[in-house]
């Protein structure tokens, strides 16, 4: 079925920009995804872990015009808990970290405007400018082709300190690398995935056949995202 175009401003996103002469060995240290992937796209989803390996934090990188690295992320409380926990990890490393909250951010579907979106190549584009030219619809449209894709939208779908990227299927939507050097929480997101040890993923469900012991996440009209026992 042919997606009519839209666009929908996301609720509560802030952006993290991180410069200096360290930035890229300093973030690819930490993170979940290759910095340099964005040598070939323009967009890398990725997330941050514990030591332990558990969801913190899911953003979208991107470069600046003048070359720093713009994570796109939740805002609020959730961007500043980011930050400063990037902080405590810079140490000696030359880089700067700012933070802007309260940012606009707009979710386009069915048409090409601003940056694709890595997860899956119906999430559409991404934008920090208001697209022209289309019509604008509400979150919970957005929110429904969301869910109906299983694309969980960061700890609204994956609990900090608790989820693991297997869980929350994250590998299969391109925000981990198998390839690239150690990272925080690198030693138990490689084990669960060779040993296949997840026991639960989130699934899209129907909330009117929700599965027993399903544990339900975030939820649109009538469909939402569980963590099912597989």
């Amino acid at each position: 079925m042919t997606q009519t175009p839209f666009y929908t401003k996301l609720k509560q996103r802030g952006k993290i920009i991180i410069s200096g002469t360290d930035k890229i060995t300093f973030l690819q240290s930490l993170i979940s995804n290759d910095v340099t992937l964005l040598d070939q796209q323009e967009c890398v989803y990725s997330c941050l872990l514990t030591p332990q390996g558990k969801f913190l934090y899911d953003f979208f990188l991107t470069e600046t015009k003048d070359d720093a690295l713009l994570l796109d992320c939740e805002g609020g409380e959730r961007l500043q808990s980011f930050a400063k926990m990037l902080s405590m990890y810079k140490l000696r490393a030359d880089v700067t970290i700012d933070t802007e909250d309260n940012i606009d951010v707009y979710a386009i579907i069915g048409a090409k405007y601003g940056t694709q979106d890595p997860r899956h190549p119906d999430m559409g584009y991404r934008s920090f400018e208001k697209p022209g030219g289309l019509d604008e619809k509400p979150f919970e449209e957005w929110d429904k082709h969301r869910i109906s894709l299983t694309i969980p939208d960061g700890s609204r779908d994956m609990i900090p300190n608790k989820s693991t990227l297997s869980e929350g299927n994250i590998d299969k939507l391109n925000g981990l690398s198998y390839e690239k050097g150690c990272y925080i929480g690198q030693e138990l997101t490689a084990r669960m995935h060779y040993r296949g040890l997840a026991k639960k993923h989130l699934q899209t469900v129907k909330l009117d056949t929700l599965p027993e012991k399903a544990e339900l996440r975030s939820s649109c009209t009538d469909i939402g995202i569980a963590l099912v026992k597989i």
